[in-house]
């Protein structure tokens, strides 16, 4: 049976963020990650061919993983991705009618914010978490101040520039997990080649939350 976002972030918190992906390999990708203890994937929608990619990955993984689609933009996009069996709509931004649309369809939802009040937005308009974007920019020290105002209860995930390096930094500072992209998986990349650096990662995030 299919846990809630939480139970997947207490697994490992950390979301693998295929963009670029092909129908062809995204099985094979995900079963590299997920044997490296990853249970939550995002295939972007300007991948090529999303959705059969989102709807092969669901079918692969029923029960096992969350899995759907990121850089979710307009409610028509929320509806496709539940209808090819996403079960979580991640955004790159605070829009309240996608929010909306996700909950209502009782989808996990995790828009992007890149300041406390788009945060304080996406929670009051349901949101499960908030993708905290671009992690670059706003740094562990802006994201501590951050967390001085967000209730615990909200889930807050750096994304962008998030690596072994750095997740510590972010982690300490009040991250509750993180969404990894080129770190993780770049299209054209080796399977052997994610497999190892979606081991490395998990590897990482375990050191970062020992401290």
């Amino acid at each position: 049976m299919a846990g809630t976002l939480n139970d997947y972030l207490n697994e490992l918190p950390l979301i693998a963020i295929l963009r670029g992906v092909t129908p062809e390999e995204c099985e094979s990708v995900v079963e590299a990650v997920f044997a490296a203890g990853f249970r939550i994937v995002e295939v972007p929608l300007n991948s090529p061919h999303p959705l059969q990619s989102i709807e092969r990955i669901a079918k692969a993984f029923d029960g096992q993983m969350l899995i759907g689609a990121g850089t979710v933009l307009t409610p028509n996009e929320v509806m496709q991705v539940r209808g090819c069996g996403g079960s979580l709509i991640v955004a790159p931004n605070t829009n309240v009618d996608v929010i909306g649309t996700a909950i209502d369809l009782g989808l996990t939802c995790i828009p992007g914010a890149a300041t406390p009040s788009e945060a304080l937005t996406a929670m009051a308009a349901g949101a499960h978490a908030v993708k905290v974007f671009p992690a670059e920019m706003i740094g562990p020290k802006v994201l501590a101040s951050w967390r001085s105002v967000i209730p615990d209860t909200l889930p807050l995930l750096p994304v962008g520039g998030i690596d072994g390096h750095n997740m510590a930094d972010f982690w300490q500072a009040g991250a509750s997990g993180f969404g990894l992209g080129g770190a993780l998986y770049k299209a054209g990349k080796r399977l052997d080649e994610i497999s190892a650096n979606a081991i490395k990662l998990a590897w990482s995030m375990s050191a970062a939350k020992k401290g």
